[in-house]
């Protein structure tokens, strides 16, 4: 795998004047880097060293010029079509639920995770709404959002500065947040991986003891119908008991909690292995 990193920050301009001024924005600035893997490229954003407005990033259809300060000259331009952005917006929208139902079903899934003030945190796949909730209810050190979704993280970072983002695949999450005690996988049908690749990836950045939360708020069949909908999002489907149980035990995790009922799913696995025990 090689990788390559943009030192100097680009500053990204376009042309504001066809927006109401309330929409007219300073530009910000941002780092990427690009990684290659079994021969396929991928783009990926650390939104966690810079501030990228979500309201730029919705602009996405207009031309995006890339500057930097006089003193230092001019960069390539850059096309945010060139990101190729998903339609994620299923994951904001809960037919099935009342307001309440859903306060009380991701409260359910966030005390899952039994975070404290010191718990490192990450979550993968999970809606914006599903971040609010647990920015307001349990502050922890470290929580880092990693998602496929540009839009959903700018706008994460948009509320949450403190927030970490990181836009790529689960499975090459940077070692620099690691270790964490708390992970959620808030909708693992979207990830494009095998679940024994998605456990192995967590092992190595869990510490003993870390527990994982896997979930859908509204249950196995409408992630169903999600997936007929969405087939570019929605890729497979959630375990069911036997088979996390068995992947699971491949990589030193053990069942704690498992929830599947029809409007709803749950199932907590807690990391047993030290990470020095192969030392």
């Amino acid at each position: 795998m090689s990788s390559l990193f943009l030192h100097s920050p680009l500053l990204l301009s376009s042309r504001f004047s066809k927006y109401p001024p309330r929409h007219q924005l300073q530009p910000h600035y941002f780092c990427s880097y690009h990684h290659c893997h079994h021969g396929h490229c991928h783009s990926s954003l650390s939104v966690s060293c810079s501030f990228i407005s979500h309201h730029l990033l919705c602009s996405r259809r207009s031309f995006i010029g890339a500057t930097t300060p006089s003193n230092e000259g001019a960069v390539s331009v850059i096309n945010f079509e060139d990101f190729m952005e998903k339609d994620w917006s299923f994951l904001e929208f809960e037919g099935t639920n009342s307001e309440e139902e859903r306060n009380r079903k991701t409260n359910r899934i966030v005390s899952a995770g039994e975070i404290g003030e010191t718990s490192r945190v990450l979550v993968s796949i999970g809606s914006e709404y599903f971040v609010d909730r647990l920015v307001d209810t349990s502050p922890c050190h470290l929580l880092l959002v990693v998602h496929d979704s540009l839009f959903l993280l700018a706008g994460i970072k948009e509320k949450y500065d403190k927030v970490k983002c990181w836009q790529g695949e689960l499975i090459h999450v940077p070692e620099k947040w690691a270790p964490f005690d708390v992970a959620f996988l808030y909708f693992l049908p979207a990830l494009p991986f095998k679940l024994d690749q998605v456990l192995e990836a967590l092992a190595k950045h869990c510490l003993p003891g870390a527990r994982l939360v896997i979930s859908h708020p509204q249950g196995r069949e409408v992630i169903e119908q999600q997936r007929q909908q969405y087939p570019d999002v929605v890729v497979s489907d959630l375990p069911d008991k036997l088979t996390l149980q068995k992947v699971a035990a491949d990589h030193s995790f053990k069942m704690a909690e498992f929830v599947d009922e029809p409007g709803f799913y749950l199932a907590v696995l807690k990391f047993c292995e030290a990470r020095n025990s192969g030392e």
